[in-house]
């Protein structure tokens, strides 16, 4: 009996993109969603350097990888490891992004063409609790994007829709020339995820007292 309840609470989630993950070797039906957005924007190009942030159980970077190439870089922060054989290109650092400092190499201190984050909070079913705790990793990823992201870069943000969702989207448009929301088809139909993005990020502007020293 307890065999069987397992096996239901499993097959609870499968659907047609988690069986089509399994048939192409992806880790997860996640995948499908920053293809979804890849196809419609084309944010990320062969030999560009790219962060993925909450990567794990690794979909993310298992695509990526084939997007930008041998001759780019993909690198990738989780506090869960990531168990996957990657190709040579991707790095993977276990760590936790509010404590980012911590796990910060020289590659890491390189800036990236591209800034994801598929990030999630442990959901505890209070809608207003969920979107506080999503918010504040989108608040967290947007900091990342503002000290690592090039000039000119992208970002792609996974938010829980709630009341603070309207102010995060249009602090995004201060940041970025091109701002748009997108909800991807293999997102689940109950879910009230939806992805922020930011392109063609704004040359932040230098106060000439900060340059010269002065507070």
């Amino acid at each position: 009996m307890k065999t069987k309840q397992k096996s239901s609470q499993k097959n609870k989630w499968e659907d047609h993109y988690s069986r089509k993950a399994r048939k192409e070797n992806f880790s997860a039906r996640s995948v499908y969603k920053l293809q979804e957005i890849q196809e419609k924007y084309r944010l990320i190009q062969q030999g560009n350097s790219v962060l993925d942030l909450g990567c794990s159980p690794g979909s993310w970077l298992q695509y990526t990888a084939t997007l930008v190439g041998g001759s780019g870089r993909v690198a990738g922060i989780d506090k869960k490891a990531v168990s996957l054989k990657l190709p040579s290109h991707v790095t993977v650092y276990t760590g936790d992004i509010f404590s980012i400092q911590a796990v910060m190499t020289e590659e890491l201190r390189r800036p990236f063409d591209v800034v994801l984050s598929d990030m999630a909070p442990d959901t505890t079913g209070n809608k207003t609790v969920d979107a506080a705790r999503s918010l504040a990793l989108c608040e967290e990823a947007l900091a990342v994007a503002g000290r690592h992201l090039k000039t000119g870069g992208s970002f792609i943000c996974k938010i829980f829709q709630g009341e603070d969702f309207k102010p995060f989207s249009d602090l995004i448009k201060t940041r970025f020339t091109i701002s748009k929301i997108f909800k991807p088809k293999s997102c689940r139909k109950a879910s009230k995820e939806i992805y922020v993005i930011g392109i063609d990020k704004k040359q932040e502007e230098i106060c000439p007292d900060t340059v010269s020293g002065h507070p």
